[in-house]
């Protein structure tokens, strides 16, 4: 593969770091400290036509690619972990996969304003008991003449206290195991019993809402049912696969915001007499950034084109995600120390990126479940 961006992705590379460094980044510890969901800022992106870079035009996206949607997500992530994060949930979890199952009617109800971004979305798997083993829920559907009757509660869900709709997993067959899994569609407006418990205050990322929901009786047609019955855990394995891309997209903007304000801090504060990158300790700290930051952004790189050629991404994106993840948590943390005191204090965004970072090591399956993931892949 070509590693130089085509010029459409960089002319889209271009818009979008313009926007995030005039109106993310002067806000983006803000709505930390203030805990709130930048509306406004996902209305801009809207009119900026990026809140469906993968979907087709048809429904109402950019019909880019997941190269392209990569780019945007690690640029929202270099000023904003939290944006990011929303922006990805709402992409890749709550609008995706309304294109690769819906049929023809729910893409143009339910897809068409996610790609457009009249509305956010949210994608509900975890649940409070299951953790790395997603297939063990305790959500179910049961079906009642022309009705899915929902019962359930769901845990650590983004967007969902901003979503106009959730992808809901479900079982309807207690006795068929994997193959007895299936997604709804629930609109938190109009289908009672639907309820947002809980949002969780967290290490970071708390302009980006996480919630726990929980569904008493939700009643919703039988179109609601997002591909075929029993189709629900097949679906979510192949939205995991653009989902682990997404968290090394986002890593990496992390990671790369954090070594440019560390490399910048290096070369501006000066002790005994000359910038403090002179010195042989932090200009190596400095230089392994770089590196990391590079080769995160090539995985990420790879397995988002790779995706894009319709090839199996499981491993690649495991790679990827595992890499990108790590790599930002270190990263950050270096840039911690490089920028000493300063780099504790919220004056400065080190200290976000450090606390933001942890969750890329733990969200879309932690870095043990990655190990596990590739050594299945090289056939360990």
């Amino acid at each position: 593969m070509d590693f130089t961006l085509p010029d459409e992705h960089r002319m889209i590379q271009e818009e979008v770091r313009r926007f995030c460094e005039e109106e993310i980044e002067p806000i983006a510890q803000e709505i930390e400290n203030e805990h709130r969901f930048p509306q406004e800022i996902f209305d801009q992106l809207g009119q900026l036509d990026v809140m469906g870079v993968p979907i087709s035009e048809e429904y109402g996206g950019l019909g880019g690619d997941t190269l392209m949607y990569a780019v945007v997500a690690e640029e929202l992530g270099r000023v904003s972990g939290s944006v990011a994060l929303s922006y990805v949930a709402h992409t890749s979890l709550a609008s995706k996969p309304l294109e690769l199952f819906g049929t023809e009617e729910q893409k143009e109800r339910w897809l068409t304003p996610l790609a457009s971004g009249e509305y956010m979305g949210a994608w509900a798997l975890t649940e409070p008991g299951s953790g790395s083993d997603a297939s063990d829920m305790d959500t179910t559907a049961v079906k009642e003449g022309d009705e899915w009757v929902i019962n359930g509660t769901k845990q650590f869900i983004t967007n969902a206290s901003e979503a106009g709709s959730v992808l809901v997993k479900a079982v309807t067959d207690p006795g068929a195991g994997y193959d007895g899994i299936s997604t709804f569609i629930v609109d938190p407006e109009a289908d009672d019993g639907f309820e947002v418990t809980t949002i969780w205050d967290k290490m970071g990322l708390n302009a980006s809402p996480t919630c726990e929901i929980k569904f008493d009786d939700v009643r919703v047609p039988e179109d609601r049912l997002l591909g075929e019955e029993g189709e629900g855990w097949k679906q979510t394995m192949k939205t995991l696969d653009g989902g682990r891309i997404s968290i090394a997209a986002i890593s990496t903007g992390l990671a790369q915001g954090a070594y440019e304000a560390a490399r910048e801090y290096s070369k501006e504060r000066e002790q005994f007499g000359q910038p403090i990158s002179k010195f042989d300790a932090i200009r190596d700290k400095v230089v392994e950034m770089e590196r990391k930051v590079e080769r995160a952004r090539l995985l990420t790189h790879k397995s988002a084109w790779q995706y894009d050629q319709g090839e199996r991404v499981t491993k690649s994106s495991a790679l990827a995600k595992l890499d990108a993840s790590e790599a930002c948590r270190e990263v950050a943390e270096d840039a911690v120390q490089v920028l000493g005191g300063y780099g504790y204090t919220e004056d400065f965004a080190p200290q976000r990126f450090y606390r933001d970072a942890k969750l890329m090591e733990i969200g879309e399956g932690t870095s043990e479940i990655q190990h596990l993931v590739i050594g299945r892949e090289l056939g360990l």
